[in-house]
């Protein structure tokens, strides 16, 4: 047995030994929260000014963080995730577009994010419209003025998009931007300038016009601008996947051989330019139209229109490239929808007779 004295001295040492301990956790957990809270609410004047970041639909908690952390704009996202978790706010995180003064703090980050940005709206771009037709739709959806719009994406202004879009460069340097306006559903936000809208645009076409597609372009001999009028061609002429193949490589053969085009939908367009609303004619074309002197009229001039006469969807712009073989060499639309294939010119005029009102008659 120890005597009494040596007892007392290893149980005041024990004594002495956990104080200590308990002080070291007390000071790492004080330092852990004062670095913590610290880090929530001290400003983030390092930011040097405003900086604008788009929260878009679906981003979690963890998304959103990490885009913040890549912006420069919170210095921890784990920080930011756990601060959020605290104060029950992971699920108050809105989409939107946001503008984060350099003062902020994450704690103001964090209450500007659940208050929501700037208004979305979402818009629907048809396929087959002109680049006229949607200035008219983006005006109309308060999104843009028609003429800013149509200003931005037409011949001259449309060149700087070049050196950032590749699938551009193809196109003659006073070419517009018609046929690249891709056919979706876009999320806008009110008051965007038009260049980021245009922007959004283009970067969903450059997604859409995969690497496969533009590798079998190049297969072919063609090149990509080429490709989008011909589109542009079968998405106002055909409606069936099945048949826009098959009038595709009509059409291309027709080049080949070197007859005119003769599709009606460029002499529409050309009737329609410089008109404001969209098309809404009875889509009668008279044989005087069809003499119209425009770089667009594919029954005066053979080969391709100088440019796309609409803006196609992707099925328009597969059909174009990957053509298939018949042997016609004439095709018509019916008023059911249906496409009418003939082989000569012979049996193109019998079914013009055949399916066709005396009105859509022309020669």
């Amino acid at each position: 047995m120890l005597p009494v004295k040596q007892e007392y001295q290893i149980q005041n040492s024990d004594h002495t030994d956990k104080k200590y301990f308990l002080a070291v956790v007390f000071l790492l957990l004080f330092t852990v929260i004062f670095g913590f809270f610290n880090e929530v609410y001290r400003p983030h004047t390092y930011l040097g000014g405003e900086k604008t970041v788009e929260i878009t639909s679906g981003m979690g908690s963890r998304q959103i963080a990490g885009l913040l952390k890549q912006e420069g704009i919170i210095r921890s996202k784990w920080i930011f995730i756990a601060y959020v978790s605290l104060i029950g706010r992971v699920s108050d995180l809105k989409p939107g577009k946001y503008i984060i003064g350099g003062q902020s703090s994450l704690a103001d980050i964090a209450q500007t994010l659940s208050y929501g940005g700037t208004q979305e709206r979402i818009i629907t771009i048809p396929e087959g419209w002109n680049t006229r037709d949607i200035s008219s739709y983006l005006e109309k959806e308060n999104i843009v003025s028609y003429i800013e719009f149509e200003k931005n994406v037409d011949r001259g202004n449309a060149i700087h998009w070049r050196e950032r879009f590749g699938f551009l460069r193809d196109a003659p340097a006073d070419a517009s931007l018609e046929g690249f306006i891709f056919p979706d559903t876009y999320r806008i936000f009110i008051g965007s300038p038009v260049e980021e809208i245009i922007e959004k645009i283009l970067k969903n076409f450059n997604k859409k016009l995969s690497s496969d597609l533009r590798e079998e372009v190049l297969k072919q001999d063609k090149n990509i601008f080429e490709t989008i009028i011909l589109a542009s061609l079968i998405e106002k002429e055909v409606i069936s996947d099945e048949d826009r193949a098959i009038v595709s490589g009509i059409l291309w053969k027709r080049m080949k051989l070197g007859i005119p085009l003769q599709v009606d939908a460029t002499i529409t367009y050309v009737k329609n330019q410089g008109a404001r609303s969209k098309n809404q004619g009875d889509g009668r074309i008279l044989i005087e139209d069809t003499k119209i002197d425009s770089p667009y009229n594919t029954y005066k001039y053979a080969g391709l229109p100088a440019g796309p006469i609409s803006n196609p969807g992707l099925s328009a712009i597969r059909a174009a490239i990957f053509p298939k073989e018949s042997p016609y060499l004439y095709y018509l639309s019916a008023s059911d929808g249906r496409t009418i294939f003939s082989r000569t010119l012979e049996e193109h005029n019998k079914a013009k007779a055949k399916y066709l009102t005396p009105l859509e008659m022309r020669n």
